[in-house]
C-alpha cells in the first residue's frame, strides 16, 4: 500500500493519504471531516472544495473511467463510504479510521450549523419533487440551515450543454455555500469536476448519492446492524431491484479480482496466502482429530 501527502487545498493536508485501488483515501473520522467542511464554509478561499465518498461500485468505476480518476484527483476529501473498502484497507495493513458515508456527512454538517455559522444549501438531484420535500424536512429539523434552492435535472442532462448552463445559472443566482449533489456516480462527480472553476463561489460541494432521497424520506437507509456488517447493499438492492441488482451482481464478481490485484501489487499476496494456508492446516487437523 502506498501513502501520499494530502493535497494542499485540504485542512487535513498534513495527514497521509491511504492509496487503495488507485484511490487516495483521506483517513479521517466523521467529526474531522465535518470540521474541515465547516472551515471551508466559514473561511472561503475562492475554490470549490468537493467531497467524494467511494464505495465498491465507485472503486470499479474508478478503474474504468479516466475522467472519474481525474475528478477524484481534484477532490478535497475522499471518504471511505463502503464497509468493504474499510475492511480491505485493514487487510492491507493501513486502515482508514472509520467508514464515513455521505449520508452521514450531510446531516452531521447540518447539525454543526450555528447562529454565527449558518449554512445556505442547494439540493441538486433526486427525482422530481423529492428535493422540495427534503428541503421542507431540512428547514424543520435544522434551524440554522437555509435551503436556498432545489432542482432535479432531467435524464441525460450531462449531455445537454444548455441544461448544464441552466443548472449553473441557478446556482449562481442562489449563491449557496454548500451544494449537495445527489445525481449518482459518476454523474455527480463529473458535474462538479467539469464545472469546478465556475463553482468557485461555492465553498463546499458534497457528492453524496441518495442522500437527498434519505432527507426526504423517499428512501430508507438499512438498519444499523446491516450497515455495521457491511450488508447495506442487500437492503438497497431489494428496495430497487431493477436498477441495483445487476450493478451489485457485477460488483460481487469484480471485487475479488480487484482485491487480489491490489494484494499482488502491494506485496500482500503472500500474507493472504499464509492466512489461507493456516486455515487449511487447522481444518485438516480438526478433521484428523475427529476421525481418531
Amino acid at each position: 500500500m502506498q501513502l501520499e501527502s494530502a493535497p494542499r487545498n485540504s485542512p487535513s493536508r498534513d495527514a497521509e493519504r491511504v492509496r487503495l485501488f488507485g484511490i487516495d483515501l483521506t483517513p479521517v473520522t466523521l467529526d474531522k471531516a465535518v470540521q474541515d467542511l465547516m472551515a471551508w464554509v466559514t473561511h472561503p478561499d475562492g475554490r470549490c472544495h468537493f467531497v467524494v465518498t467511494p464505495n465498491v461500485d465507485h472503486a470499479l468505476l474508478f478503474q474504468e473511467r479516466p475522467e472519474m480518476r481525474e475528478a477524484y484527483s481534484q477532490a478535497s476529501l475522499v471518504l471511505a463510504d463502503g464497509r468493504p473498502v474499510v475492511w480491505i484497507s485493514r487487510l492491507l495493513g493501513q486502515p482508514v479510521p472509520e467508514r464515513v458515508p455521505g449520508s452521514d456527512v450531510t446531516p452531521a454538517l447540518f447539525d454543526a450549523a450555528r447562529v454565527d455559522r449558518t449554512l445556505d444549501v442547494f439540493l441538486l438531484g433526486a427525482g422530481p419533487g423529492v428535493a422540495e420535500v427534503a428541503a421542507r424536512h431540512v428547514r424543520a429539523r435544522y434551524p440554522h440551515v437555509r435551503v436556498v434552492g432545489t432542482y432535479s435535472p432531467p435524464l441525460g442532462f450531462e449531455k445537454d450543454p444548455g441544461e448544464n448552463e441552466r443548472i449553473l445559472s441557478m446556482l449562481e443566482h442562489s449563491r449557496p455555500n454548500v451544494l449537495v449533489v445527489g445525481l449518482g456516480a459518476p454523474k455527480q462527480e463529473l458535474f462538479v469536476y467539469r464545472n469546478l472553476e465556475r463553482l468557485g463561489f461555492i465553498p463546499v460541494a458534497l457528492c453524496v448519492g441518495a442522500t437527498i432521497d434519505f432527507l426526504a424520506g423517499a428512501k430508507q437507509r438499512a438498519p444499523e446492524w446491516m450497515q455495521d456488517y457491511g450488508l447495506e447493499w442487500i437492503h438497497r438492492a431489494f428496495s430497487e431491484p431493477k436498477r441495483l441488482l445487476p450493478r451489485y451482481a457485477k460488483n460481487i464478481w469484480a471485487l475479488p479480482q480487484l482485491v487480489w490485484r491490489e494484494l499482488s501489487e502491494k506485496g500482500g499476496g503472500s500474507r493472504l496466502r499464509a492466512v489461507i494456508e493456516l486455515g487449511r492446516q487447522r481444518a485438516k487437523g480438526a478433521s484428523e482429530r475427529s476421525s481418531d
